[in-house]
């Protein structure tokens, strides 16, 4: 897309979290690639915990947080991708504040997916908690 021209380049990050509660990250990851210049994961969680999720959605990234926190994070990319707009995707008020911090804008997962039209996970079906109540009254 011509510099000028519609919305200009914009860097994408997830917080981890976030694409977690999407039902298919990996496709909610290729969707933002059509519209993003750069797309990524940060996460205050160790770099493998990270590594080992967009492995297994078969998720490529432009970038991820690695040893370092989500503000550091947030502020390198910045640095290094040189876009129009920086998007952050969180789910906390916790990521908002960071996001405010580091000056990316902020959306939240539910109005992320809206706009995109990704399918959180769990819209329809039921996540069935493990430790719920199955019955037995003789658990530890």
């Amino acid at each position: 897309m011509a510099a000028g021209g519609g919305q200009g380049t914009m860097t994408l990050a997830f917080e981890l979290e976030a694409l977690k509660q999407l039902a298919n990250p990996n496709e909610a990851f290729a969707d933002a690639r059509t519209w993003t210049k750069y797309v990524g994961v940060v996460s205050e969680k160790p770099t493998y915990v990270v590594t080992n999720f967009t492995r297994k959605e078969r998720i490529r990234q432009d970038f991820f947080s690695g040893p370092r926190g989500v503000k550091e994070s947030l502020e390198n990319v910045m640095r290094q991708f040189d876009t129009d707009r920086h998007v952050f995707i969180g789910t906390t008020d916790e990521d908002r504040a960071l996001a405010e911090e580091t000056e990316w804008e902020y959306l939240a997962v539910e109005d992320a997916a809206e706009a995109a039209d990704w399918e959180l996970a769990g819209d329809d079906e039921t996540v069935e908690d493990p430790f719920e109540d199955d019955g037995r009254d003789d658990w530890p």
